[in-house]
């Protein structure tokens, strides 16, 4: 047998869809399994054996072999049994009908239903509800065990190697005294993020009370934001990642050795929970049922506003009080408590 599992397209999204995957590879353990999925989707999911092997599938990218009737054509070429497709895009259902694959599970939302042959019905999109949960409906369809809902994720040795590169640049006791991560990111888009000021604040907190180290994270387009935070936090021990090479693997490995990670509501959040790392998200716009992992590790901080969440990538309102108004002091509280609750080794 040969299976087609057509990936999320977001770094988040794929976490939480590991316990899907990983059920359905324990589910078809004689067939080989292809993650459909595009490059940063890879890297997020890399080490975890899920797959026997990957196609890049890029609809809008410059690789001519993984985009339009080229990959159609591709796609049809390997003849597979089934496809479970995760995104709910009419895009991804047409892929999977035009090359002739004979089972086709997905949800049947916004008519796509015309090309599964296994259309389920999606929960309604009112009623918030956690997207893990919905992925694993796709796998208990195909006949999967769907009991365990554990994310996974993994760092590769060269992961390791390059984040141990980028400490020896310091010195050796700003990691031994514990790293906090901080997060800021968010490709959903300006709505998700957390005033810089904000941060700053945070980190100089972290830095003065607690005598940690901070360690910004950030990926290529997020490296101006690593900077202002570092520069406004006017502290030393307040370091980022915006001046060494980033990847997704380096964050996954900072994430992994960190002693808590503070996130805004983005992809690396997720990180932390496979590797056991206490969290503190910071939401605004979403809605966190919408991304609920039951992660015992987690704290979440939301203030109530009449008009969210909204669900919407930028403010309509353009005041962003959901994120305005998330006070530094509440988050630091946040970050007392968890570390009161859930003492970590601090990594070597």
């Amino acid at each position: 047998m040969k299976i087609a599992l057509f990936l999320p397209n977001w770094i988040g999204d794929a976490v939480m869809a590991t316990p899907a995957l990983r059920a359905l590879r324990e589910r078809f353990k004689e067939a080989e399994i292809v993650g459909v999925l595009r490059p940063p989707i890879g890297d997020a999911l890399a080490g975890l054996n899920l797959f026997d092997r990957v196609l890049e599938y890029q609809p809008r990218g410059t690789t001519r072999d993984a985009r339009g009737w080229r990959f159609v054509r591709r796609l049809k070429s390997e003849r597979f049994d089934l496809a479970v497709l995760f995104p709910n895009s009419m895009r991804t259902a047409c892929v999977a009908w035009l090359a002739g694959i004979k089972q086709r599970v997905g949800f049947a939302r916004d008519g796509r239903s015309i090309f599964l042959t296994d259309p389920l019905i999606p929960k309604p999109r009112a009623v918030p509800n956690p997207v893990l949960d919905e992925y694993l409906r796709l796998a208990r369809h195909v006949g999967c065990d769907v009991s365990d809902r554990g994310t996974q994720a993994a760092v590769l040795p060269e992961d390791e190697q390059e984040l141990a590169r980028f400490w020896r640049s310091y010195p050796a006791d700003w990691q031994a005294r514990g790293v906090f991560c901080f997060n800021p990111g968010g490709a959903f888009g300006s709505a998700k993020h957390w005033p810089t000021e904000s941060f700053a604040d945070l980190a100089r907190s972290v830095v003065d009370h607690l005598g940690r180290t901070v360690l910004v994270l950030c990926g290529p387009a997020e490296r101006e934001e690593a900077r202002r935070i570092v520069h406004m936090a006017s502290r030393d021990r307040v370091l980022s990642f915006a001046n060494f090479r980033t990847s997704i693997g380096l964050t996954k490995a900072a994430i992994r050795s960190a002693e808590m990670l503070i996130t805004t509501d983005s992809g690396p959040r997720h990180f932390a929970q496979p590797f056991g790392v206490p969290v503190v998200t910071i939401f605004g716009p979403t809605h966190q049922q919408w991304s609920d992992t039951s992660d015992a590790h987690a704290v979440h901080l939301q203030i109530k506003v009449d008009c969210g969440p909204c669900q919407r990538r930028t403010c309509p309102l353009k005041h962003h009080r959901c994120m305005e108004e998330l006070s530094s002091e509440w988050a630091f509280d946040a970050v007392i408590a968890q570390l009161l609750r859930h003492r970590r080794p601090i990594a070597a």
